[in-house]
C-alpha cells in the first residue's frame, strides 16, 4: 500500500469565504451564463425562453442546497468525485469524477472557442474561418493554462478583473438597456415568434430545448468543493461560497437577460438566425460600435476568467484522482510544486486534453456541440452523487456536517434526482434533423466514445480503484462516521 499523500503533500489554505465564493461565482459567471447561450436559447424558445433561465435556476438551487450538505459532511477536494466513492463505492465514484473531469475540460474548450468568436468584434475585422477560429481559441485555451500554472495569486487577481466586468458588462450594461434603450413590451417574454415547432409541440421542441442550453449557464457552483481542502473551515465555508455564488449569478443572468430581451430591435430576426448574434446587434444598435468593441472586451474577459475557475476545478480533480493513485501517471499528476503548493502538471494535463477536445469538436457546430457535450457531462456527473444520497439515506442513519438542510433535506434531495434525471434526458435528446449523423447525437456518441476509454482506464487501474477505499481517512479532513 502505497504511503497516504495526504501525509507527505498538502495543499495549502489558500482560500477564504470571500475568495472561493468568487471563484464559483466567477466559474458560473452571469456573462458567461448568458452571453454564451443566449443566442442559442433564444433561437430555440423565443423571447419566452427567459422562463427557461428561470426554471433552470430554480432546479439548480435545489441540487447546490444537496451539494452544501454534502460538501459539509465530506470536505475533500475533488467533490463530486470524493462525495460519490464514499457513497456508492470506489468505482461509482471513479467514473462520476471521470465523467466530471470531461465536462469540466470541455467547458473550458467551449468557453475558449466562444472567445475566439468575440475576438473579430473587438478587433474590428471579419469573423474568421473555422479554422482560423480554432486556432485561436486553442490559443486562448494555452493561455487560460499559463494563468492557472502561474498559481492562487494570479487567479485571484483575474478573478478580480472578472468581477469588474461582470459588474459593467452585466449590471450595468442591463440597467441601462432597461432605462433607456427598451424595444419591446413585457408580453414579449409569452411570444415565441414561430420558435420551435408551434403550440403543439412546443414545450419539447422550444422551451424544453432552451432549457437544455440553458443548463450550461447555471454549472461552475460547485467549484468552491472542488476546492475544498483550500479553503479555510471548509465544513462551513465551502457550502456557503456555494450557495452564494449561484444566487448571486442567477440575480444577475435572469435582470440582464430580461434587460437584452426588451432591448431587442427585431426579434423575430434573431428567432429566424438572420441576426447570427443578437447580443452583439442589440449592443451595437444601443450604442453604436464604440461602446460595443469595449463592452465585448469584459465579455471576453468574463469567459477567460470563467475557463481559469473550470480549469481550476479540473486540475484538482485530476490532482485528486492521482493522490488515490487511480490515473495512469499518478506520480507525476500529484506532484505540488512552488511555495504555493499548485499541481501544475495536472495543470497542463487539463490544458492539453482540452485542446485535443477542440480538435475532435471540429463540426459545423462545434460552439453547440461542446455546449450541449459539457452540459450533459455536468448534469450526469451531478446526478451520480445525489442519487447515491437518496440510495444512503434509504438505509443508513445520516449524520450530517455542519451545514444541513434539516427537515427539509429529505424532500429537497428528492426534487434535486427528479430535476437532475429529467435535465440529463432533456439534454442529450436528439433534436435537430437534416444534420450527419455524428452531429445529431453528438451527445450520446461523444458521451460513448469517453465511457469507453473509461472503461478502458478504469479496467488497468481496477485493483488499485478497489483498494482506494482503505485510504479515506488519510486525508487532510477526518471522515466521521455513517452509523447504521
Amino acid at each position: 500500500m502505497p504511503e497516504p499523500t495526504g501525509q507527505t503533500q498538502e495543499l495549502r489554505k489558500a482560500f477564504t469565504l470571500r475568495s472561493a465564493a468568487s471563484l464559483a461565482f466567477v466559474f458560473v459567471s452571469p456573462i458567461v451564463g448568458l452571453y454564451g447561450v443566449f443566442a442559442l436559447a433564444i433561437g430555440a424558445a423565443g423571447p419566452a425562453a427567459f422562463w427557461a433561465f428561470v426554471v433552470v435556476l430554480v432546479g439548480q438551487l435545489f441540487v447546490a442546497g444537496v451539494f452544501g450538505e454534502m460538501a459539509s459532511r465530506w470536505p475533500f477536494e475533488g467533490s463530486v468525485y470524493q462525495w460519490a466513492r464514499r457513497l456508492g463505492g470506489e468505482s461509482y465514484g471513479w467514473f462520476t469524477g471521470w465523467t466530471y473531469m470531461w465536462s469540466l475540460i470541455i467547458a473550458v474548450a467551449g468557453g475558449s472557442y466562444a472567445v475566439a468568436s468575440f475576438l473579430p468584434i473587438v478587433l474590428g475585422i471579419d469573423d474568421y474561418s473555422k479554422t482560423t477560429r480554432l486556432a485561436v481559441a486553442m490559443g486562448f485555451m494555452c493561455l487560460t493554462t499559463l494563468i492557472n500554472i502561474g498559481g492562487p495569486k494570479v487567479v485571484k487577481i483575474l478573478v478580480g478583473l472578472s468581477l469588474i466586468a461582470e459588474v459593467v458588462g452585466s449590471i450595468g450594461l442591463g440597467a441601462s438597456l432597461l432605462l433607456f434603450h427598451r424595444e419591446q413590451s413585457l408580453s414579449v417574454l409569452f411570444e415565441t415568434f414561430g420558435a420551435g415547432q408551434g403550440p403543439g409541440g412546443y414545450l419539447w421542441a422550444g422551451f424544453f430545448a432552451a432549457a437544455a442550453f440553458v443548463g450550461w449557464g447555471f454549472v461552475g457552483f460547485e467549484s468552491a468543493a472542488a476546492i475544498s481542502e483550500e479553503v479555510e473551515d471548509p465544513r462551513r465555508n465551502v457550502p456557503k461560497a456555494i450557495l452564494i455564488a449561484l444566487v448571486g449569478v442567477g440575480a444577475v443572468v435572469l435582470f440582464s437577460a430580461l434587460a437584452l430581451i426588451l432591448a431587442t430591435p427585431d426579434m423575430g430576426a434573431v428567432v429566424s438566425g438572420v441576426l447570427l448574434d443578437p447580443t452583439a446587434s442589440t449592443i451595437s444598435a444601443a450604442y453604436g460600435d464604440g461602446i460595443t468593441r469595449p463592452l465585448f472586451v469584459l465579455i471576453i474577459i468574463g469567459f477567460i476568467a470563467s475557463g481559469v475557475a473550470a480549469q481550476t476545478s479540473a486540475s484538482r480533480l485530476i490532482w485528486s484522482f492521482a493522490r488515490d493513485e487511480v490515473l495512469p501517471g499518478s506520480t507525476a499528476l500529484r506532484t505540488l510544486s512552488g511555495n504555493d503548493r499548485v499541481p501544475r502538471i495536472a495543470i497542463a494535463v487539463s490544458g492539453a486534453i482540452g485542446v485535443v477536445a477542440l480538435l475532435l469538436a471540429s463540426s459545423d457546430r462545434i460552439f453547440e456541440t461542446l455546449v450541449s457535450f459539457s452540459t450533459a457531462g455536468f448534469f450526469v456527473a451531478f446526478a451520480l452523487p445525489v442519487v447515491a444520497f437518496v440510495w444512503m439515506r434509504t438505509r443508513t442513519t445520516y449524520t450530517p456536517g455542519p451545514f444541513s438542510l434539516g427537515r427539509f433535506s429529505w424532500p429537497v434531495t428528492t426534487v434535486a434526482v427528479v430535476w437532475l434525471v429529467f435535465e440529463v434526458v432533456n439534454i442529450a435528446w436528439p433534436r435537430h434533423t437534416g444534420l450527419p449523423w455524428y452531429e445529431t447525437y453528438a451527445v450520446l456518441v461523444g458521451g460513448a466514445l469517453i465511457g469507453v476509454l473509461g472503461i478502458v482506464i478504469w479496467f488497468s487501474k481496477r485493483d488499485r480503484i478497489r483498494a482506494a477505499g482503505e485510504d479515506l481517512d488519510t486525508h487532510a479532513e477526518p471522515r466521521e462516521p455513517i452509523t447504521r
